[in-house]
């Protein structure tokens, strides 16, 4: 009799152990002849070498499924202990599988393109307005080269630009004044990653959200760096933020240049970056539309109004200019 211990490291364990463990049950079931207790992310089989040996092995594959889909139920599970191939989901236009084995894609043409972009560029801009999923799609490719294993870590950065309040009068310390800015970056985390192996990988460094300004002075190797809402970034930022770029890294560049929320006299580096970087290969750039929003219908709405009304305003402050200036020559 011997004691094997299997370590499932790549999964969520309440997602791997199914509801009231309904799924190590089965598997208890399957393997009448070891006495298996499982604790955290700790299998321990009891039993001869052999039938430990194949149990280890069993419950490797049902981890490796586990993580490519994000969910295992009994049909799985059985297939794989029986040694027939699991059926395989639909892997068509599904960047990955997300909580609960939900399919995360791209959903429009644009987002497509993205996908095909950041796979053929170390560097790529993703603009357009709010709700075409560019954020979205840009953290999902990132989360899906972590889970493959092409890099080691992710890092997710937003500028923290005040709008209204200032920092120091927020309430808490540095990270209570910091977090609601890239909120919307864990937001979409926590749609693809289960809670508890989220929580790991924020703990060890795996996935790090930082502000913009925490990026100055590092060299980032072996990682996805997401830059979002880069049109509220300075010229010097971005410049910074370009050059941390290390070895068999990718960079994604969100950001919408209508919503510029800098001091009027303040040029963003986001669109400097893209009139200096059009030429430069190895970066891509792929411009979303109105038709692109994925959010609620009224949002396609809205955006659209916003737009007619500064086109008016344009064209209000042109002919308030054109009135000064034949005001002056006939005087």
């Amino acid at each position: 009799m011997i004691e094997r211990i299997v370590v499932i490291d790549n999964v969520d364990p309440v997602i791997f152990y199914g509801v009231n463990n309904s799924n190590m049950q089965l598997i208890r079931s399957l393997f009448p002849k070891l006495r298996i207790a499982a604790r955290g992310t700790l299998i321990k089989a009891l039993g001869d070498e052999q039938e430990t040996s194949e149990f280890e092995k069993k419950i490797k594959e049902l981890e490796d499924y586990c993580a490519k889909y994000n969910q295992l139920n009994e049909d799985v599970i059985l297939d794989v202990v029986k040694g027939k191939p699991p059926k395989e989901l639909k892997m068509d236009d599904v960047i990955i599988y997300g909580v609960n084995g939900k399919p995360i894609q791209g959903r429009s043409a644009n987002q497509q393109k993205l996908v095909k972009a950041f796979q053929e560029n170390a560097l790529t801009f993703a603009l357009g307005p709010a709700g075409t999923g560019k954020t979205y799609v840009a953290i999902a490719l990132a989360v899906r080269a972590l889970k493959n294993r092409e890099v080691r870590k992710l890092i997710l950065s937003r500028p923290a630009v005040e709008a209204g309040e200032k920092l120091g009068f927020l309430p808490g310390d540095m990270k209570d004044k910091i977090d609601p800015y890239l909120q919307p970056l864990y937001d979409a985390l926590e749609d693809m990653i289960p809670q508890n192996k989220l929580k790991e990988y924020m703990e060890t460094g795996v996935i790090q959200i930082a502000p913009l300004a925490f990026m100055r002075g590092r060299t980032l190797n072996d990682a996805v760096i997401i830059l979002d809402e880069a049109q509220n970034t300075t010229t010097h930022q971005i410049k910074m933020f370009l050059t941390r770029l290390g070895m068999n890294a990718k960079m994604v560049i969100t950001g919408d240049v209508t919503q510029i929320d800098l001091p009027h006299t303040t040029v963003s580096g986001l669109v400097q970056a893209l009139k200096v970087l059009r030429d430069v290969p190895g970066v891509g750039r792929i411009q979303f539309e109105k038709k692109d929003i994925v959010r609620h219908p009224l949002v396609q709405r809205i955006v659209e109004a916003y737009e007619k009304h500064d086109e008016e305003m344009k064209a209000l402050r042109q002919e308030e200019k054109e009135r000064r200036l034949a005001n002056n020559r006939t005087e």
